[in-house]
């Protein structure tokens, strides 16, 4: 018989706070993800994303306003797998409905879960985006999910279920011209995500 296999030990925020600042770096159910700073199609879609958001949501120009919208927030949430750890997620764009939170916390970090996410996948993220975070996101009642994909040009918009699952994925391509939950109150011209 072989030997039994070595527990691995759980990655810390120590273990998160002593990443290189040219790195980004999660703790997701007690593993550290390490990822290089975003490709230049990552970083366009997510920056073009966050301004046609930003006016109408954040500022109310143009738009119903009511809203924070941040770029890579941190998240802290209980890792129910292990007492006194956390989770401790940065999606690419996040947003509260202003209603929920009225200011911005005076942490580095936000324990109040978004009413909004949105990943940009790339091939070095697109595994933990999808089969790691989003299941913590569904238990943590973030109502609402974008996953952009700027190589695909796609965005897929998920709406959270009363059950806390992921309902299925509604699909815009291209140079589509949509109204995506939740900002469903203007019009977004995807074509101005893609490079």
């Amino acid at each position: 018989m072989g030997q039994p296999a070595e527990k691995q030990r759980r990655a810390t925020y120590a273990d998160l706070e002593a990443v290189p600042p040219n790195k980004v770096a999660e703790l997701v159910r007690g593993t550290l993800h390490v990822f290089p700073r975003p490709a230049p199609r990552h970083a366009n879609a997510e920056g073009a994303l966050q301004g046609e958001l930003f006016g109408p949501f954040h500022r109310g120009r143009g738009g119903p306003g009511g809203w924070w919208i941040l770029p890579e927030p941190e998240l802290h949430f209980p890792d129910p797998a292990a007492a006194g750890a956390i989770d401790a997620l940065v999606p690419d764009l996040a947003g509260w409905r202003r209603e929920r939170m009225p200011e911005l916390p005076k942490t580095a970090y936000f324990e109040l879960a978004p009413d909004w996410i949105c990943e940009v996948l790339s091939p070095s993220t697109e595994e933990v985006d999808r089969d790691e975070k989003m299941p913590i996101y569904a238990r943590e009642g973030v109502r609402h999910a974008w996953l952009v994909d700027p190589i695909a040009r796609t965005i897929e918009v998920y709406v959270l279920g009363e059950d806390r699952r992921w309902g299925p994925a509604v699909v815009y391509r291209d140079a589509a011209r949509v109204r995506a939950e939740p900002f469903d109150a203007i019009e977004l011209d995807l074509s101005v995500l893609w490079a």
